[in-house]
């Protein structure tokens, strides 16, 4: 069993060192700031206790595993999937350190506990310059891309149309749309250009031929061509 004043001890370490965690995130408006990363501190911290209190457990350890695997749901719940993108992993990764740092307070590993603590806000804060470079780094390592232009003449009325045509078509493509503008015709003010600029790594004349050709089967489409503008830099 221990003292009143051990209990007390490691349990304001553990609430400190989840504050301190959780500074930084509240710092960056992240969903899981400082109350949540302390909260999850203390609370880790209370079940180890609790093992350390209990007389016949001979293995407390086993509450720290069960903490470890509890932890998992409510790092879920702050994962976000945003369209094609995920949001909210370096916060559960960070909620499930803060659980640990909890769990070495509460079972009187105080310097462990700090070294923990200190680890996971430089690596929030330290590693992230690093990784937007390196994500750059890698963005502008890709193979090289061709930009198309493709341009089509429709009637006036039709503009809005083959534009969601146009969208439709490169959906079923690795084409990515960089711009799409559309302008009345000087010569014949009832017709429409509608231009689109696309970009796609190598070269993919064929699969722009289909898309053409398919856009050129609309009866208010007067004429659609397509040629290669400059490439981009890697």
């Amino acid at each position: 069993m221990l003292e009143w004043w051990e209990f007390a001890l490691r349990l304001g370490c553990a609430f400190g060192l989840g504050c301190l965690v959780g500074v930084e995130r509240q710092w960056r408006a992240r969903m899981a700031g400082l109350r949540t990363n302390a909260l999850v501190s203390v609370g880790s911290a209370l079940f180890v206790l609790l093992a350390a209190n209990t007389v016949d457990e001979v293995s407390p350890t086993r509450v720290a595993a069960q903490v470890v695997s509890g932890i998992g749901f409510l790092g879920a719940g702050v994962i976000l999937r945003d369209g094609i993108n995920v949001r909210g992993i370096n916060t559960a990764a960070t909620i499930w350190c803060a659980s640990a740092v909890g769990v070495l307070a509460g079972s009187g590993i105080y310097v462990g506990a700090a070294m923990g603590a200190v680890t996971v806000v430089a690596a929030n804060v330290l590693l992230r310059p690093v990784a937007r470079r390196l994500q750059k780094h890698n963005s502008a390592s890709h193979e090289v891309g061709t930009v198309y232009r493709i341009h089509v003449v429709c009637s006036d009325s039709q503009d809005a149309h083959v534009r969601a045509l146009l969208l439709q078509a490169l959906s079923d493509t690795d084409f990515s749309l960089r711009s799409v503008e559309s302008g009345h015709l000087t010569e014949d003010p009832d017709s429409v250009s509608v231009r689109a600029d696309i970009v796609v790594s190598g070269r993919q004349d064929d699969t722009l031929e289909q898309v053409v050709r398919r856009l050129s089967l609309e009866p208010e489409v007067s004429s659609v061509h397509w040629r290669e503008m400059e490439e981009e830099a890697s």
